[in-house]
């Protein structure tokens, strides 16, 4: 097989053709490093998380396919995958992920200390967590915590410290990586429950919508007590404002569980995110202008 031909596969096995769960996994991330600095945040800093976030992301999807190397043939989105096909061994995509990974290790090195400690949860969480849909029944609360360890990271980068607002952030995000995955894991549910997977929209059954919908008011209200407790402006709450409308788009494209809806609605959570993100920035920026 010819070089590029090689390369091609490994951008499919990172997963850098679709770059949502790099998104989904850096909104959050850039919420904390905005928060935690006031609306300043040291752009060298900003930088090794945008990358960090790439490489692990890609580190992720790779583990990911190397966990269900047994089960993607079998499911119809991912039956194409390159080690389901074969096309790269599993000797490979564990020397590719550790080489991401490692990558995004030297990034940090070069942070403080509690930044590097947090890094180290934060890479066993990613590194775990294909492997809990074998015996959780809402993986997707795994994932959560891993999608949300950038903000603890960012705050530690940013001020050397974890308060409180922090956990009150990561819990907000947990609650919205449920509601998104879930809709992601709609999709797959028919061929889920034929290989034994064990997903958040099996075990939420005939109330999976309804769940959806509760992680992602409660996840708005958390919001709305973040910027209480740091004293943020309208901007703020307009920009959450327009993320309820998004939540209610989301509603309508799934509430009748069709599952290229779903998956539509799963891809959406990225301007939910952007748009939380924007309404950060906008407001501490309107805040320094007068």
């Amino acid at each position: 097989m010819i070089i590029t031909e090689r390369l091609e596969h490994y951008e499919k096995l990172m997963r850098l053709d679709k770059p949502i769960g790099i998104l989904l996994l850096l909104w959050p991330t850039l919420w904390g490093l905005w928060i935690a600095a006031g609306g300043m945040p040291n752009w060298p800093i900003v930088w090794i998380f945008v990358l960090g976030t790439i490489l692990m992301r890609s580190a992720g999807c790779v583990i990911n396919d190397y966990a269900d190397r047994n089960f993607d043939p079998y499911v119809q989105r991912t039956k194409d995958r390159p080690l389901a096909t074969g096309a790269v061994s599993t000797k490979e995509a564990l020397l590719l992920a550790t080489s991401l990974s490692l990558c995004a290790f030297l990034l940090i090195l070069s942070l403080n200390f509690l930044t590097i400690l947090l890094s180290v949860f934060a890479l066993l969480l990613a590194g775990s967590y294909p492997f809990t849909k074998r015996f959780f029944v809402i993986p997707q609360a795994y994932l959560g915590i891993a999608f949300s360890f950038g903000i603890p990271m960012a705050f530690a980068a940013q001020t050397g410290e974890l308060p409180m607002i922090v956990w009150l952030l990561m819990t907000a995000n947990l609650l919205w990586v449920i509601a998104y995955d879930t809709e992601y894991a709609m999709v797959d549910k028919a061929d889920d429950l034929k290989i034994g997977i064990k997903t958040s929209a099996i075990t939420f059954g005939r109330y999976d919508v309804a769940g959806i919908m509760l992680c992602h008011v409660t996840f708005l209200g958390i919001m709305v007590t973040v910027g209480l407790i740091k004293n943020l402006g309208f901007v703020y709450y307009i920009g959450l404002g327009a993320t309820l409308g998004l939540i209610m788009y989301q509603y309508y494209l799934i509430h009748n569980r069709e599952p290229a809806h779903c998956f539509k609605a799963f891809l959406h959570n990225n301007w939910v995110g952007a748009t939380v993100f924007v309404g950060i920035v906008l407001d501490y920026f309107v805040g320094t202008t007068y």
